[in-house]
């Protein structure tokens, strides 16, 4: 049996900035912001307190980069510096990512791990699947709340 959630949060894990989507399934109610680690984790106790007061359920579901498999090469005329600072970054992507899971389990929240897919959303493609004007969410221009979006949008 599949469990309903009255709430869902998106979180598409970035070094500078993840994205976070706020999703509450009875009013179609988006909220879509972009946080460093520590207002993450400041986000994420003000949900536990305001899930436990409201006594409504809620899941995190958080791209996992991680558990894709990855195979880094050089790219014909590409220097080796180059693509070990893509490596590096990816990396740190990646453990941001596992350190919010971390947080979730700290937290006692529930959590899904979805692994990042190959097609991108656009804006214009998120308006479209998800019919809501995004233009009036502050902040949703940034690719990482779009991915956010996309996740809790299943």
């Amino acid at each position: 049996m599949i469990k309903k959630y009255d709430n869902y949060i998106g979180i598409d894990p970035d070094v500078t900035l993840s994205g976070v989507a706020f999703l509450e399934t009875k009013t179609k109610k988006l909220e879509v912001s972009a946080l460093s680690f520590f207002q993450l984790f400041g986000y994420l106790k003000n949900v536990v307190t305001a899930r436990d007061e409201s006594k409504q359920t809620i899941q995190i579901v958080i791209e996992s980069g991680w558990e894709n498999k990855s195979n880094w090469h050089l790219v014909p005329g590409q220097k080796s510096s180059v693509s070990a600072l893509i490596g590096s970054k990816v990396g740190a992507n990646h453990q941001i990512g596992k350190l919010i899971v971390e947080m979730c389990e700290y937290l006692e929240l529930d959590y899904k791990l979805i692994r990042p897919s190959t097609q991108k959303w656009n804006k214009s493609f998120c308006e479209k699947v998800t019919k809501i004007d995004l233009s009036v969410i502050p902040g949703v221009n940034r690719q990482e709340c779009i991915d956010a979006i996309k996740l809790i949008w299943r």
